[in-house]
């Protein structure tokens, strides 16, 4: 840290500063308070996700113990292929963060006469259930880039908050004071230098 200059020209670069700081401040609070409250509705939505994702794990059981063929769902998976992740983007308070939009697969041929007739109907939940699973790693990369910017600017507000506009106000303290003193001894030194010259006129 360089050292304070006790001059006119320092102590307005630190009201400068002090100004700046002070503007700054209310704007990264209300970033900060719309980033905890994004915050909540990141943790509502994987909340939401996974309940999606245990009620169509429930319906998958629910047609196992109906249809009484375990082996026969041990097969889907082999006919389900997730090709790829449509993804767009979006911009919550400032963040650029992605938004799942679907999951695309390719479903392998099978003959529709030696299948189980709900075989479709299980495909199609298995799916759904991919597709949840995806959202979800999607959701929790929202809530980590809305986590990483929350920690940087609670760090800039208490930057501010806590160093720097105290710096600023204490180092115009010093100066102020400093720059008094030396109106002060100059004042001393006129009259001082004054009564002399009466005196030696005398």
């Amino acid at each position: 840290m360089s050292k304070l200059k006790l001059t006119k020209t320092e102590l307005k670069t630190q009201q400068n500063a002090f100004k700046q700081f002070s503007r700054f401040l209310p704007t990264l609070q209300l970033k900060k308070q719309q980033l905890q409250m994004e915050m909540r509705d990141s943790a509502a939505r994987l909340r939401a996700n996974e309940d999606e994702q245990e009620k169509t794990r429930r319906s998958l059981n629910a047609w196992i113990a109906l249809f009484g063929d375990e082996d026969g769902f041990e097969l889907l998976p082999s006919l389900l292929n997730l090709t790829n992740i449509d993804k767009g983007t979006t911009n919550i308070a400032g963040v650029s963060v992605p938004v799942f939009e679907r999951a695309n697969f390719k479903v392998a041929e099978y003959d529709l006469f030696k299948k189980d007739c709900w075989i479709d109907d299980a495909l199609e939940m298995l799916k759904n259930l991919i597709a949840q699973q995806e959202a979800h790693k999607v959701l929790e990369e929202q809530y980590r880039l809305l986590a990483k910017e929350l920690r940087t600017t609670t760090q800039r507000v208490n930057l501010f908050e806590k160093v720097k506009i105290p710096e600023c106000k204490e180092n115009m303290r010093i100066i102020r004071i400093y720059l008094g003193d030396i109106d002060t001894a100059g004042v001393v030194r006129s009259k001082i230098a004054k009564r002399k010259s009466q005196e030696a006129q005398a």
